[in-house]
Formats: structure tokens, C-alpha cells, sequence
């Protein structure tokens, strides 16, 4: 029995990780630069918006897309549907819908937050929604 449970600990994929989050505001304006490695290479997204707090998690969301972009070639066209940060129960929870174009099923994908973190929660949480769909297409 624990046979077929070695195997399918040893087919999981391979995942992005988050190598840096990096955030300067500048006239009112943010910029969020996401890196993420896969198979020793890294790879990174920016995006911009609004400097006010309100704007912060949808602009880190972004980035994020843009860095998995990064990560499959192009393969996966993506859009940040929805993001959000709530309690739920006594822990923090940050939660992404990501659309892929092309298709209609939403992706969804949830972190903890750690520590007052909500950026890196927000990227775990994109990243969540993401991971099996970048299986498919880098596996």
C-alpha cells in the first residue's frame, strides 16, 4: 500500500518560489518587482498603480502574473480578477482570483498571513491559484 503513496509524493512538480519582493513609491505612484526562480533561473514581473494602501495588494497581485508569465515563456496569459485580504477565524488570509484567457474557470488561491506580511501572503496566494496550471504547461 505505501507503494502507489511513494509515487505520487515523488511525481510532484516542481513549484516557483518567491526569490524577492521589492516596492518603491514614488509622486504618488507604486512600483512592485516580483522574482521568482524555477529550474535555477529567475525570473520577474513588475507592475504600477496608485501609491495609497488600498491599491498595494492588487499591484503586488500583478507582478506576480507578470513574473509567472515570465516563467512559462508567455505560455499562460493571465488577469488578476480579484484580490483581497481577510480575517478568517483568528488568522489573516490573503485570497487571489486569477483568469487565464482563453478559459473561463476561475482560479483561486489562498495564503496565511505571516507577521503583518500581506505582500508575501498576496503572492503565495496568486501563486497558489497557479501552481497546477504551471505544472501542466512546463511539465
Amino acid at each position: 500500500m505505501t507503494e502507489g503513496m511513494e509515487g505520487s509524493f515523488a511525481a510532484r512538480p516542481e513549484r516557483a518560489a518567491i526569490v524577492g519582493i521589492q516596492e518603491t513609491s514614488e509622486n504618488g505612484v507604486a512600483r512592485v518587482q516580483i522574482t521568482l526562480t524555477y529550474s535555477d533561473a529567475e525570473y520577474s514581473g513588475e507592475a504600477e498603480g496608485s501609491a495609497s494602501v488600498s491599491a498595494r495588494p492588487r499591484i503586488v497581485g500583478e507582478a506576480t502574473l507578470r513574473a509567472v508569465e515570465a516563467v512559462t515563456g508567455g505560455r499562460l496569459r493571465l488577469t488578476l480578477d480579484a484580490i483581497a485580504t481577510t480575517d478568517l477565524g483568528e488568522s489573516r488570509v490573503a485570497m487571489a482570483q486569477v483568469g487565464l484567457m482563453g478559459s473561463n474557470e476561475p482560479l483561486v488561491g489562498s495564503a496565511l498571513v505571516q507577521t503583518s506580511d500581506s505582500a508575501t501572503a498576496t503572492v503565495k496566494a496568486v501563486l497558489d491559484a497557479l501552481n497546477r496550471r504551471m505544472a501542466q504547461v512546463l511539465g
